[in-house]
């Protein structure tokens, strides 16, 4: 069981014991009362083909090039440079890219430096502030989209809202994290030392989205190998660049996202975004398609000839084991206390080193085959092979190792069945290598997002249907009747903070509080008792700072961009345990959501009047 099939299988429990129905599921799915969830995944899964599309180009790691260059070797300088980058870049396009792009970076950039100890200090700043950056845009995070399309807010309006909260954040936060979290030389030196390629070492930079494009196999590439640390030198100081698809996708996203706002600030009708981001998702795709076909030889010949350089090594790795093993069982004859007898008998088996140069003998060429020359067989000593006969056994050795080898090869693929899934997978392989961008972005894009997001939407919708929702609507009434404005801040930061590890990520937990907000609304709009502007949204800039920010609090599934950060860095060697991530995050939630409230309660007491909120009347308001 995982984030996926936990909420899908608590849906199929409910609607088998008749807890929910159709208006439950149709509302979850469809929407209801302003949230449309079809609507949100299609914008957000079309935006994000954009954004990764971007970062399969090559972009964001020959930025990221420029950057450590820009850096130099000043430790606390490339820091700096580093946590702007990531923070302007994550501003733009999204948390997602800078985890996949960034993560892999930071693993090699630290791996390859000779004074960085732990990589801890930049990978955890690379995460927390790719999550505050994230706030600032709602095409940024699917939270954001949730939110302002709940409460009818257009998209220019709620980030002239965060804005300043999320900017003063970073600017607070840089210090905190160099100076006192971070603070000690061996996790972020003064002075940063990097190792240097070879001479002649410096290749033609190769695709990664090709399959096997690097001749190594996946699983060997983050060994603590000579081959894998230069692999990683190589992949920092020397990326690909597709200069051509970088500079397009980044003019579509532009294009994108000015109409985005532009469309949704001057519209006066709810129309859905996805009608803009999906057709620019449709023309970034036929350009990589296009750019695929269009060099399919070049990708083809480089896939082709990595799989070969890998299928040779498996080749020599095989030959090697069968050798060592053969040469194991002559020390045993050789070194044995045998009889006289006994050496008799082996000695056709047993081959002893030339006494002439220990450099002729090659232990991997042993294959314990027996010599059949019983002229040369004695019983007093054993007879040694001639120079002639030492080729004859070599080749013979080398032989039965490769049919070997051979053999269990042939083996495999005689056992491996035509079916359907097979096909699946050849055509798999071959769209790889034909199309390897439009391929790569297509398997990282979040389409897990999609299922798990439909089935939270229809478990809240069966607390709202169940009066669930109007319990912790009247819960929520009276804490905000008590604390008012400072105290509804506070509140729901809180609390938005701690439902994002325990209420299905930071996406199902802006699903149920927005459902609960609507409801405090409601019970107000009934009453007549009508909630004021000032801490209606104080309310919701506080949620959308605690969702985002939640996500790097203490727990990997506060957000599927945190599981995904952790499976990167698994890959690259790199393990956090849930614990370590609890106790470094505590201190960056704790510090980035009191700056980020105290900001947000000038904000409102200075912007926001102390007037009735009516939610038809402030449609798009924000």
């Amino acid at each position: 069981m995982n984030f996926l099939t936990a909420p899908l299988i608590a849906d199929l429990f409910l609607l088998a014991c008749t807890a929910i129905g159709r208006e439950e599921v149709e509302a979850g799915t469809y929407g209801a009362d302003h949230i449309q969830p079809i609507y949100i995944m299609l914008f957000f899964i079309s935006l994000a083909y954009i954004a990764i599309s971007i970062d399969a180009s090559g972009l964001i790691r020959w930025l990221s090039l420029k950057v450590l260059q820009k850096g130099g070797s000043r430790g606390h300088l490339l820091y700096f440079y580093l946590y702007c980058f990531f923070f302007s870049l994550a501003s733009f396009i999204g948390n997602d890219p800078i985890i996949l792009s960034g993560t892999p970076f930071l693993a090699y950039m630290t791996r390859v430096s000779a004074n960085i100890r732990d990589p801890e200090a930049w990978i955890f700043t690379q995460f927390s502030v790719a999550n505050v950056a994230s706030a600032i845009l709602v095409s940024s995070n699917p939270t954001n989209l949730v939110l302002s399309g709940a409460f009818n807010i257009k998209f220019i309006v709620y980030t002239a809202n965060m804005i300043v909260p999320v900017v003063v954040t970073a600017i607070l936060y840089f210090p905190f994290l160099l100076y006192y979290v971070f603070r000690d030389d061996a996790l972020i030196p003064k002075k940063i030392q990097m190792h240097e390629l070879p001479p002649g070492e410096r290749k033609t930079p190769v695709n990664p989205n090709v399959p096997f494009s690097k001749g190594i196999a996946p699983e060997d590439e983050d060994k603590d190998t000579e081959e894998a640390r230069l692999l990683s030198l190589e992949e920092v100081i020397n990326p690909y660049l597709d200069k051509r698809s970088a500079i397009f996708s980044a003019s579509i996203m532009a294009v994108t996202l000015v109409a985005i706002l532009a469309v949704n600030a001057s519209s006066k009708e709810e129309h859905p975004v996805f009608w803009i981001t999906l057709p620019a998702a449709v023309i970034v795709f036929t350009w990589d398609m296009s750019w695929g076909w269009k060099h399919r030889h070049e990708t083809r010949k480089v896939a082709a000839e990595g799989r070969r350089k890998i299928e040779e090594r498996k080749r020599e790795d095989a030959r090697e084991i069968f050798n060592e093993k053969d040469g194991q069982r002559e020390d045993v004859a050789v070194d044995g206390q045998l009889s006289s007898q006994q050496k008799v008998e082996q000695s056709a088996d047993a081959r002893p080193i030339p006494d002439s140069d220990p450099c002729d003998y090659d232990s991997s060429t042993a294959t314990g085959t027996e010599t059949k020359s019983d002229s040369s067989l004695s019983h007093d000593k054993p007879v040694h092979d001639t120079p002639d006969a030492n080729e004859a056994a070599e080749t013979r050795g080398n032989g039965e190792a490769d049919e070997k080898v051979e053999a269990v090869a042939y083996e495999g693929r005689t056992k491996r069945r035509t079916d359907l899934e097979t096909l699946m997978a050849e055509r798999w392989v071959w769209a790889r290598d034909t199309f390897p961008t439009a391929t790569s972005v297509l398997s990282h894009l979040p389409f897990p997002l999609v299922p798990f997001s439909l089935c939270m939407f229809v478990l809240v919708q069966a607390l709202v249907s169940r009066g669930w929702v109007t319990v912790f609507a009247w819960g929520w009434n009276d804490w905000v009747q008590k604390t008012g404005t400072v105290g509804a801040i506070g509140g729901m930061a809180f609390i938005s903070v701690l439902l994002c590890n325990f209420a299905g990520t930071n996406i199902g937990t802006t699903i149920l509080l927005a459902r609960v907000v609507q409801e405090w609304v409601s019970i107000h709009e009934t009453s007549g008792n009508y909630i004021s502007q000032r801490t209606f949204w104080a309310t919701i800039y506080s949620m959308a700072l605690g969702l985002n920010y939640g996500a790097f609090s203490t727990a990997f599934s506060a957000s599927l961009a945190g599981l995904l950060w952790r499976s990167i860095l698994a890959a690259k060697g790199i393990p956090v345990s849930a614990r370590r991530f609890a106790i470094v995050n505590v201190r960056l939630i704790a510090f980035t959501m009191v700056v980020g409230c105290a900001v947000l309660i000038g904000e409102v007491y200075i912007v926001r009047k102390d007037v009735p909120y009516r939610m038809q009347s402030s449609a798009g308001g924000g």
